[in-house]
């Protein structure tokens, strides 16, 4: 398990803000349970319970640039 910074990969950055909103709609007509709060733990409780701890054990080079509440 990684704790600290993580390290940005641009490669990354980009897809994630190009995947398009008909992509994503297209997948929610097909698919009933796509997008929906708790279907990770229901199809894959090891990789969500590790996600979770990743997720407060790491932060972003993003992360020390936002305002803090």
């Amino acid at each position: 398990m990684k704790f600290g910074m993580r390290k940005p990969s641009l490669k990354r950055s980009f897809k994630a803000r190009t995947t398009g909103k008909v992509k994503r709609a297209i997948k929610r007509k097909t698919n009933p349970f796509y997008g929906k709060k708790g279907m990770g733990l229901i199809r894959d409780a090891k990789r969500t319970a590790y996600n979770r701890i990743y997720k407060k054990a790491t932060f972003s080079i993003w992360d020390l640039f936002k305002k803090r509440k």
